[in-house]
């Protein structure tokens, strides 16, 4: 096997899979993750259709998501009084299966701890491309040069920056920002049967709050021209949320008055990575949503688990051949990644009129949302999904 040595950057979804599929096939792995540990609950991800849970079951994780999956959450939209206006079924926000992010990034690390080297608590800071390898500098550890490198490190990926370019040209920014404050109702605390419960929402124009949702105890969303705030200054974005639904009533006031309480807050931009369809570039690939995100889309972790399969599975029947596998998979990935489309959620979330919310609500009443749900489960299933495992005779990992 050539090119044997792999450094991937992310260990939240895409990079355990990525690490589990790679180490399967005969690869030397190491994962950087900028986080001290592993981030624990987070907001709700899904899987859909036949595609995603054939991927699962041949990584042999998905009876342990089952086990772990949350319970289907009703959104019942409300006006100011709480007279309910809408309902959205969790069956269309859910998938066939939904977990909490951080429960799904624990069962991939645990079937990739015990094979691959993790290095948390560190971040790639440079990347420069030698003639048989990649020479990587860490912002706290040693530099190393490895093979290939691989980033799996989100919509804001700090790998897609050094060796394509910088956020701005590739990302673009889609006119809402959104808000998860306050642990998931599906916990690992939680205990009791994961049911089927009821979220409640209340938009005015531009703005949307739940409480109680799938996502967290409160889920915000706001259309916002682009802000320049810090990321990593939670203090200043609690302010921006305070200060945007400053005005609006049903029990927002006293939501944000509690979200002060809260240790889990999360405030991020709706975009797009616009990388038209190359996700490689020399001996450095992207996966998941650095390379074809689309936040609240609804198809990332599905995307992210598939194209881990797909990219591990080329470079396995190429035997280590870069530059043949990572053609197939741009060629492969470009055409599956189009189900993340061109789509906002934030304009169906939180549209920007009284009448474009009003629209919305009566979606949610017609046949078009029956529709809408079969064409989400075909373009989930649009793949020609190669049996990589038995094509390499790839060995199980227990």
């Amino acid at each position: 096997m050539r090119n044997k040595t792999v450094l991937i950057s992310g260990a939240s979804i895409a990079g355990p899979a990525l690490a589990y599929w790679l180490h399967r096939y005969g690869f030397d792995v190491t994962v950087v993750e900028r986080a001290p540990a592993l981030r624990p609950g987070g907001q709700a991800v899904d899987f859909k259709g036949q595609t995603h849970f054939t991927v699962l079951e041949r990584m042999g994780i998905l009876d342990d998501i089952k086990e772990r999956r949350t319970g289907t959450t009703d959104t019942v939209f409300v006006d100011e009084d709480g007279k309910q206006l809408a309902v959205m079924s969790g069956d269309f926000t859910g998938g066939d299966v939904e977990i909490l992010r951080g429960d799904l990034s624990e069962i991939m690390y645990k079937r990739t701890a015990e094979h691959c080297e993790y290095l948390f608590g560190d971040s790639i800071s440079a990347l420069t491309e030698l003639s048989d390898g990649v020479y990587v500098e860490f912002e706290h550890g040693p530099a190393r040069t490895f093979d290939l490198v691989f980033g799996a490190d989100g919509i804001h990926s700090r790998v897609r920056k050094l060796a394509f370019g910088p956020e701005k040209d590739l990302v673009k920014y889609l006119g809402h920002y959104y808000c998860v404050a306050g642990a998931s109702p599906w916990s690992a605390e939680s205990t009791g049967p994961r049911e089927r419960v009821i979220a409640y929402g209340h938009n005015v124009p531009g703005k949307l709050a739940v409480s109680g949702g799938p996502k967290a105890q409160q889920f915000y969303v706001f259309a916002s021209p682009e802000l320049d705030y810090s990321r990593d200054d939670t203090a200043a974005q609690r302010r921006i949320l305070q200060e945007v639904f400053a005005d609006v009533n049903w029990d927002v006031p006293r939501a944000l008055a509690e979200m002060n309480d809260f240790n889990d807050f999360y405030l991020d931009s709706l975009s797009q990575v616009r990388l038209n369809g190359t996700y490689t570039k020399g001996r450095v690939a992207l996966i998941g949503d650095s390379a074809y995100g689309n936040t609240l889309g609804g198809f990332g972790t599905g995307l992210a688990v598939v194209g881990a399969y797909v990219i591990a599975g080329e470079l396995a029947v190429a035997d280590g051949d870069y530059e043949v596998a990572f053609a197939r998979y741009n060629e492969i990935m470009k055409r599956y990644a189009k189900i993340a489309g061109n789509s906002n959620a934030g304009k169906f979330l939180a549209p920007r009129t009284a009448r474009g919310i009003k629209m919305r609500n009566w979606f949610f009443n017609s046949w078009l949302l029956t529709l809408m749900m079969k064409f989400t489960d075909s373009a989930a299933n649009n793949i020609d999904l190669h049996d990589y495992p038995s094509m390499v005779g790839a060995t199980e990992i227990n």
